[in-house]
């Protein structure tokens, strides 16, 4: 590794870019920004395709996850010219509404399509990466929701365990929709179910209907441990389905992505024994850091390959 603030110029992909602070710890663990750059380089194969054609929101901390991030929807002004953007309505003023990047009702958004953009990012200590449910099409214009989510949050004290309950039933339902759930941690406390809905066609307020649907419908067939409603005073001691990360206007955690916390630990896609095993043993086993995503996808594979085909 280099010594503390060096530069290192590298080529990406026919991309000049320089890396800087490379051994400057961004998490309490000692988990580095060299260290950051190199799982997302590494884990890059299996991550762009859930990445491509999608606006990101990244979460960045530049002087570590101990400090005080901050939210970056922007593409910053220094980005190179040859990181691909898309300009896009800001929340609340009109989806699929005229754009202009002068228009301060506007949103310029980084699309990640190569390694060389995400490795600039992991340079700008982008810890978190987050995506929409919907791609970017050639002439930028946001296509309908390819994918419909269920973001599984528990009010403590529940548990990844209870979310692995109300996992599986997600997947029973869904199923009956003709929609196959596939589940991730979400690196968090939650657990997250994506489904591909391309073929049905949904706009994009469907796919939230649809969400908010399942999620009253597993609420009412189980008070006592599922809620649909976002009061927060409701949450406790159950799983919160949160069908609303569905609205085009909003994103969720990136599969693969990593998350800011004392320990590095990764949006994680996982398989359904897994998820049964945790749910039925009720114990966490669905805790994964960097390396042990590295060795799985060694090992696996993309587990949310089918979503991207």
């Amino acid at each position: 590794m280099s010594p503390k603030n060096e530069k290192v110029t590298v080529d990406v992909d026919g991309h000049e870019l320089t890396l800087s602070n490379l051994d400057k710890p961004l998490f309490p663990s000692g988990f580095t920004k060299g260290d950051v750059i190199d799982y997302y380089v590494r884990v890059a194969p299996v991550m762009l395709p859930h990445l491509r054609g999608r606006p990101v929101t990244v979460k960045r901390f530049p002087e570590g996850t101990s400090h005080s991030g901050f939210i970056e929807k922007n593409v910053p002004r220094h980005a190179p010219e040859w990181v691909r953007t898309v300009t896009l309505p800001r929340k609340g003023t009109g989806w699929g509404s005229t754009r202009t990047k002068s228009d301060r009702d506007t949103t310029e958004y980084t699309i990640v399509d190569d390694l060389a953009t995400l490795t600039w990012l992991a340079n700008l200590a982008s810890i978190e990466l987050h995506t929409p449910m919907w791609r970017a099409g050639a002439d930028d214009s946001p296509r309908s929701p390819d994918l419909v989510v269920f973001d599984l949050d528990p009010g403590h004290p529940a548990g990844i365990v209870e979310c692995c309950k109300i996992a599986g039933r997600l997947r029973e339902r869904a199923a009956q929709d003709r929609i196959e759930l596939f589940a991730k941690t979400s690196g968090s406390k939650g657990l997250q179910c994506y489904g591909r809905i391309t073929s049905k066609r949904w706009p994009a307020d469907r796919s939230n209907e649809y969400a908010h649907e399942l999620a009253e419908e597993l609420e009412q067939e189980d008070r006592a441990l599922v809620v649909s409603r976002m009061a927060k005073e409701l949450r406790r001691g159950k799983v919160l389905i949160d069908w609303s990360q569905n609205n085009p206007a909003k994103t969720t955690v990136t599969p693969y992505s990593l998350r800011a916390s004392k320990r590095p630990s990764v949006s994680t896609p996982v398989t359904w024994d897994e998820v049964a095993q945790s749910a039925e043993g009720g114990i966490d086993l669905l805790a994964f850091g960097p390396a042990d995503v590295l060795q799985r996808v060694e090992q696996m594979g993309d587990l949310f390959a089918p979503l991207v085909k």
